[in-house]
Parts: structure tokens; sequence; C-alpha cells
């Protein structure tokens, strides 16, 4: 017979963890309210920068500008953006599984990992992967400026021939139920390819000063909107996944409970049950 004081202890804490996934649910619905703005105001403007860049790169030489030039080299970079803490469902694992899949796909190139996120940094430092930098505690002080250092170390690097790719793995938020890894090609710069259809409806614009100016311009800017929009991205994945995950584990919480208090009732049941018959018994014993 299970002991009473046990179960009751259980069920005790039980109730004190559902209390502590249902405080960390509502503080991840209160930050992905946050996190969700932000990015839905951070989307239309580098939609909009990457359709006039694409249109301004396709109408230019790539040898105009250093992040428009297409190797053929085996040195990629990855940059992955994890988050710095757990308890957030597949959010991690899911961007950890993707990273190790590309670097086992592209065993015979140079590869190297920028790794922001303590989750990731904790699992790749321990693999045979060079780690060439890595930013933990994103997750707190991430702001426009912090993104453009990033983007302008990238740009660096590439303009430097010191690697050929540069690519993102982030999780993409969809909804607060669904985030999607995106593995993004960051540079080189490739215009997008448009159709003599597609063409008749693209409005030709007139630059100011002159379009390699301006492509230069807006090439530095692209690379930090593009990584502050990936950061922005993984913030509201994380936050919507944490809210989903504490959610699913409030609910369990609960069933578990239920389960447990009526084992105890079940248990003291039967420990009444036994005394009143021991009760029984030991009268029948007197009368004899």
């Amino acid at each position: 017979m299970p002991n009473l004081k046990d179960i009751k202890r259980r069920i005790q804490s039980v109730k004190n963890t559902q209390q502590i996934t249902k405080a960390m649910k509502l503080v991840a619905a209160s930050k992905l309210r946050k996190a969700q703005q932000a990015i839905q105001q951070a989307r239309p403007y580098a939609i909009k920068m990457m359709d006039v860049l694409h249109h301004l790169a396709a109408r230019c030489n790539n040898d105009l500008h250093p992040l428009l030039d297409v190797r053929e080299g085996q040195r990629h970079l990855l940059l992955i953006i994890t988050a710095d803490k757990g308890l957030c469902g597949g959010f991690n694992t899911n961007i950890i599984r993707k990273t190790a899949q590309y670097l086992k796909d592209n065993a015979q190139k140079e590869n190297s990992l920028i790794i922001a996120g303590k989750k990731g940094n904790d699992v790749f430092r321990n693999r045979p992967v060079t780690i060439t930098q890595d930013i933990i505690g994103w997750t707190k002080d991430l702001d426009y400026l912090k993104a453009q250092a990033i983007g302008e170390n990238l740009a660096a690097l590439f303009t430097e021939k010191k690697i050929d790719r540069v690519f993102m793995v982030y999780n993409e938020f969809k909804s607060v139920m669904q985030q999607e890894v995106v593995v993004e090609q960051l540079l080189p710069v490739v215009p997008e390819k448009t159709t003599h259809k597609d063409n008749m409806f693209v409005v030709d614009y007139i630059y100011e000063p002159d379009e390699e100016t301006i492509l230069d311009k807006l090439l530095k800017r692209y690379m930090t909107v593009e990584v502050y929009r990936a950061f922005l991205e993984s913030s509201a994945s994380e936050h919507g996944a944490r809210m989903t995950a504490m959610d699913s584990a409030t609910r369990n919480a609960g069933e578990m409970i239920g389960d447990l208090t009526l084992t105890y009732n079940q248990a003291r049941q039967a420990y009444i049950t036994k005394e009143l018959i021991e009760i029984v018994n030991g009268a029948e014993a007197l009368k004899g």
C-alpha cells in the first residue's frame, strides 16, 4: 500500500511545479507580445529593402562590390542562433540538429561557426568543429547596434576572402505554435532572377547620386538588417516555444495532480477499511 504521507508530499511537489510553469508561461506570453510586435515592424522594411537591393544588384556587375562576389571556395561560416536558456520545447534541439546535418552533408568543406546562445555553445564546443566566436546573453540586451557589429564583422571576413560563404541558421517565427528552422545564405548576395513576365510590372527606379554608391550603402545596411531580423525572429520563436511548452507542462501537472489525488483517496480508503476490519476482528475476539 502506498504511503499516504509520500503521496501527499508528491501532490504538493507537483502543485509547486505547476505554479512555476504557470508563472513561466505568463512571463513568456508577456515577452512574446513585445517580440512579436518587433518582428512584425521589422519584416516589411527588410522585405522592401531586399526587393530594391535585388533589383539594383541585377542591373550591376558582380565585380562592382565585394559582397556580390560569388566564389567557389570551400570555407563556409555558419551563424547559428540558439537560446541561452532551456525549457522551450524543441527550439534549441531543432537548430542543433539542423546545423549538425548541414555539417555532415558538407563535411568536405572547411566549416566554422559563430554561435549565439549558451545552449548551442554547450553542444558544439565538444564537437570537432571550429568556433570562431560565441555570443552569450544576446536575449537580454539585443539591439540594432550589436547586430550592426556582427554584420560588419561578417562582411569584413568575406571581403578579406577569409571565408567564401556565410549562412544563418535560425528559427523563423510563424505563430505561437509553429517555428520553422531556416538555413539562409547571407553572403554572397545573389540577386533573384526575374522572368520577362515579372519584369513587366517592375518599377525602374532612378538612383541618385549613382547606382554604385547606393548599392554600397544598401549592402552595408542589408547585412545589419538581415542579422537583426534573424535575431528578432529567434527571440519571438523562443518565447512562443517556451509559452507552448510551459502551457503543456502546466496541463500535464494538472493531470498528474488528479491521478495522485485519486491514488491518495484510494489508499486512504483502503487504510480506513483496514482499520475498521481490525477493530471488528478485535471486538469479535473479545466476545469469544
